[in-house]
C-alpha cells in the first residue's frame, strides 16, 4: 500500500470551541467517519477536534516516522499496520477498566493476532476488499479476479486498481495461488510479470477515487473496499462487487492509541465513545462496513444492514493482508516501485 501521502486537514471547529476544555486530534482515512458524530463527542465532552486524513496504511506510517508522532492522539491503521506501528514503538497501551466499553468489542475481535486483549487498539469497521464489475458494460460471468489480472476485451484499459500495495500484490498473490510474502524467486518472478501485464490493460491507480470512476463510468471495473462499493450502488453505478472464487481481502481497522498522544484522556473518551453500540453503528451506517461491536444491530439501516457487500456467500474464502518479514518486503517493494514507473 504504497502510495504519496494526501493529508488534508479538516477543521472540526464548533461553536464555542474557543472555550473548549481540551482537544483531540485524530489522523484518519478519508472519507470514513460522518462529520455528525465528531460534533456529538465534541459537545458532550466540551473537546475541539481536529482531523488530518491519509489514503493508506503506508502513507500513515511515513507520516509518523517523518515526525507527526506526538502530534495526534489517534489513529486508524488497519489490521497488519497496527502490528508494524506496535513493533516499532509507536503505540501506547491502556487497560480495559480505562474504557468502560471495552466489555462491548465483539468476542471474536477481541483477542486479535496483531492486538491480543485489545490494550492498544479498538476495532473500527471492518470488510473486505475485492472489486466491482459494470454490467451494462459486461455481462459475462463474474467470479474471478482474472476480470482484473487478465481482463477480457469488454473492460481492457478501463480498470482502476487499488493505489496500495499491499492490497493490490495480495489480491495478484491470490489470483496466482502463491502465498502472501513468498520469498520463492520463481514466484516473485511470477507475481512480477502478472502485474506488469496487466499493467497495460488498467487505466487508473486510485485509492480515494475507487468509487467515484465507477460512479462516473471512467471505469469500468475496479478494485474497491466493500463499503465504497455498496456507496457507488447507492450513487446509480450499475455495477456488481464480486467475490472472487481465488479469495479476497478481509481487513479490519481499528483505533490506536498513539504514544506521545498530547491529549490522553481524550483520546481514551473518543475510543470509548466509538464502543456505544449506537456510535458504531452511525460510522456502519454511513461508511457502510461492519462493525465489531456488540448491540449495533437494532441501529442499522435496513439497506445497510442488507448490502450484498456486506453478507458474501459462505464458500469465499478471506484472507488478511500479512505484514512481511523486513527481507522479503524489500522484494515486494522493489516488484511495486517497477509497477508504479
Amino acid at each position: 500500500m504504497k502510495t504519496l501521502l494526501t493529508t488534508s486537514l479538516l477543521a472540526l471547529t464548533l461553536a464555542g470551541a474557543a472555550q473548549a476544555e481540551g482537544k483531540l486530534s485524530i489522523y484518519h482515512w478519508f472519507e470514513y467517519i460522518p462529520q455528525e458524530l465528531l460534533d456529538k463527542f465534541a459537545a458532550e465532552y466540551d473537546v475541539e477536534v481536529t482531523m488530518d486524513t491519509f489514503d493508506s496504511n503506508e502513507a500513515l506510517l511515513a507520516a509518523l516516522k517523518a515526525g507527526r508522532l506526538g502530534s495526534y492522539d489517534v489513529a486508524v491503521p488497519g489490521d497488519y499496520m497496527v502490528d508494524i506501528l506496535k513493533q516499532e514503538g509507536m503505540l501506547d497501551s491502556f487497560t480495559p477498566e480505562e474504557l468502560p466499553n471495552h466489555g462491548n468489542i465483539e468476542e471474536r475481535w477481541l483477542d486479535v493476532a496483531f492486538d491480543p486483549g485489545r490494550t492498544s487498539s479498538i476495532p473500527y469497521q471492518w470488510g473486505s476488499t475485492s472489486f466491482a464489475v459494470n454490467r451494462e458494460v459486461y455481462d459475462g460471468t463474474a467470479d474471478s479476479l482474472g476480470l482484473i489480472f487478465a481482463p477480457p476485451p469488454e473492460l481492457a484499459g478501463k480498470i482502476n486498481v487499488l493505489d496500495t500495495s499491499g492490497e493490490t500484490l495480495t489480491l495478484a498473490s491470490l489470483y496466482l495461488g502463491i502465498p502472501q510474502c513468498s520469498a520463492d524467486r520463481a514466484q516473485l518472478k511470477a507475481l512480477n510479470d502478472l502485474v506488469m501485464g496487466a499493467k497495460a490493460e488498467w487505466a487508473s491507480f486510485g485509492s480515494d477515487v475507487a468509487k467515484d470512476v465507477l460512479v462516473s463510468g471512467d471505469a469500468a471495473a475496479g478494485m474497491i473496499w466493500s463499503g465504497f462499493s455498496a456507496k457507488a450502488r447507492a450513487e446509480g453505478a450499475p455495477i456488481e462487487y464480486v467475490f472472487p472464487k481465488e479469495g479476497m481481502i478481509v481487513w479490519m481497522d481499528n483505533v490506536v492509541l498513539l504514544k506521545d498522544a498530547p491529549n490522553r484522556d481524550n483520546a481514551l473518551k473518543f475510543m470509548n465513545f466509538l464502543l456505544e453500540p449506537e456510535n458504531a453503528a452511525a460510522v456502519t451506517n454511513y461508511a457502510q462496513y461492519s462493525a465489531g461491536v456488540k448491540g449495533v444491530s437494532e441501529f442499522l439501516a435496513p439497506e445497510v444492514a442488507n448490502s450484498p457487500e456486506s453478507n458474501p456467500p459462505s464458500d469465499v474464502t478471506g484472507v488478511f493482508v500479512q505484514p512481511c518479514p523486513q527481507e522479503v518486503q524489500v522484494m515486494y517493494d522493489a516488484i511495486w516501485t517497477n509497477l508504479k514507473k
